[in-house]
C-alpha cells in the first residue's frame, strides 16, 4: 500500500508539472501572435558641423559706481551757498559748497593778535637777555682785576641765566600761538567744501541757510566713467569664473543694447547661507548710458573655442545614465545609439569632442527610438 502511494503522488506531480508547461507554450505562442513587429519611426536628422562655439552663462547683477563719496563739513555752521545740483559735473578741488565763515574769521585775527604779543615778549626778552649777557661779562672783567665782589658775579649769573629762561619760555609760547593760528586756518579751510575726486552729483541732501551739524551729509559725488557690476554666482560655477573674462552686460533701459567688460574681482569665499559667492565685472562706460542702481543682466563666456565638432543640442539624449546621439549612416534606414562625450554646451549647438560623427544625427524623433530601430526620415 505505501508504495502505491508514492507512486500515485509522484504521477500527479508530473501531472502537474506537464500542464504548466503546455501551459507556458500556450501563452509565448499567443503573445508572438500578438505583439507585431515595432513599426519604423519618422524622424528628422542633421549633420554635424565644425564651427565657434562659446559657452555662455547669465547671471543678474546691479549697477555701482567705480567710486562715490560724501562732502560734509568737519565743522558745525549755517550753509551760505551750494554751487552745484543734480547731475552737475565737479572736477578735482572745485568748490561746491561754503558755510558761513564770520566766527571762523574772527578766531583767526584773534589768533594772529595772540602770536604778535607773543613774538614782542620774545623780543624783549632778547633785550634784556642782551643786557644781562654784557653785565655778566662788565662783572666778569672787574672781578678778574679784583673790583667786583663774588656776590657782584653771583647776582649777574642769576639774573643771565634766569633771562635765558625767560627767552626759551617766549620762544615756547611763540610756537604755541603759531600752532593755534594754524589750527584756526585749518578749521576756517573746512568752511569751503571742495570735491576731492571729478564726478557727477548724485544727491543733494540740503539747501542754502540750513544748519549743519559736523559730518552732516551735503552733496554725494558719483564716479561713472566706468561702472561696476555685481552679481553673485553659484558653487556649481563659481570654479568655471577667471579674472579677465569677458562678459556681456544688457540693462532694460536699453534694449538690445550690449556694454562690454571683464571680470575683475570673485570673492575668496562663498555665503555659508546661500552658497553663492560675489563678483564684479568692470565696464568702461564712456557714452554713461550705465547708471548705478540699474538692474542688469551678465553674460559670461565660460568657455569658448574657434572650431569644434557640433551637432544640434536637442540631438543629444541619454540612455541608461550615458549621453549619446542615434546615428544614422548614409544609405541605412537604422538607427544606432552612440555614446558620446559632450563639451560646451549652448542653447542650439552642443560640442561632440569623442567619437568622429560619421553621418546624420536624429534630431526629432529620438525619444521613441532604441538601438537598432527602423526610421523613416521625414522631409
Amino acid at each position: 500500500m505505501k508504495n502505491k502511494l508514492i507512486i500515485r503522488i509522484i504521477g500527479i506531480v508530473f501531472l502537474i508539472i506537464l500542464v504548466w508547461r503546455i501551459i507556458l507554450l500556450v501563452v509565448q505562442d499567443k503573445s508572438r501572435v500578438t505583439q507585431p513587429a515595432r513599426p519604423p519611426v519618422a524622424v528628422v536628422v542633421d549633420s554635424a558641423s565644425y564651427e565657434p562655439i562659446q559657452e555662455i552663462r547669465q547671471l543678474t547683477g546691479s549697477i555701482y559706481p567705480l567710486y562715490q563719496y560724501i562732502v560734509a563739513p568737519k565743522i558745525a555752521g549755517r550753509i551760505t551757498s551750494i554751487t552745484k545740483r543734480i547731475g552737475n559735473w565737479v572736477n578735482h578741488g572745485e568748490v561746491i559748497a561754503k558755510i558761513d565763515d564770520a566766527e571762523y574769521q574772527q578766531a583767526v585775527l584773534e589768533a594772529e593778535a595772540n602770536l604778535k604779543i607773543s613774538d614782542a615778549n620774545l623780543n624783549e626778552s632778547r633785550s634784556q637777555f642782551e643786557l644781562a649777557r654784557q653785565e655778566l661779562e662788565r662783572i666778569q672783567s672787574l672781578q678778574q682785576k679784583g673790583i667786583a665782589s663774588p656776590s657782584e658775579l653771583d647776582a649777574a649769573t642769576t639774573n643771565f641765566d634766569a633771562l635765558q629762561s625767560r627767552i626759551r619760555l617766549a620762544q615756547a609760547q611763540v610756537e604755541q600761538r603759531q600752532a593755534a593760528l594754524n589750527s584756526a586756518k585749518i578749521r576756517l579751510s573746512y568752511t569751503v567744501l571742495r570735491a576731492t575726486e571729478p564726478g557727477f552729483i548724485g544727491e543733494r541732501y540740503v539747501d542754502e541757510g540750513g544748519l549743519l551739524a559736523p559730518n552732516s551729509p551735503v552733496l554725494l559725488v558719483i564716479g561713472i566713467d566706468t561702472v561696476i557690476v555685481r552679481t553673485t554666482v553659484i558653487e556649481r560655477v563659481y570654479g568655471l569664473i577667471k579674472l579677465g573674462q569677458a562678459a556681456e552686460i544688457e540693462v532694460d533701459a536699453f534694449p538690445g543694447k550690449r556694454f562690454y567688460g571683464k571680470v575683475s574681482r570673485i570673492a575668496p569665499m562663498l555665503q555659508e547661507a546661500s552658497r553663492v559667492a560675489q563678483m564684479e565685472v568692470e565696464v568702461a562706460n564712456d557714452s554713461l548710458l550705465l547708471k548705478p542702481g540699474m538692474f542688469s543682466k551678465v553674460n559670461v563666456v565660460l568657455a569658448a573655442k574657434d572650431s569644434a565638432q557640433v551637432v544640434p543640442t536637442q540631438a543629444v539624449v541619454t540612455r541608461d545614465g550615458v549621453e549619446g546621439v542615434f546615428l544614422i549612416k548614409a544609405g541605412e534606414t537604422v538607427a544606432h545609439y552612440l555614446p558620446v562625450q559632450a563639451g560646451i554646451r549652448t542653447a542650439d549647438k552642443t560640442e561632440i569632442i569623442t567619437p568622429q560623427i560619421d553621418g546624420f544625427v536624429v534630431t526629432l524623433g529620438q525619444h521613441l527610438l532604441e538601438d537598432g530601430s527602423g526610421i523613416i526620415l521625414s522631409k
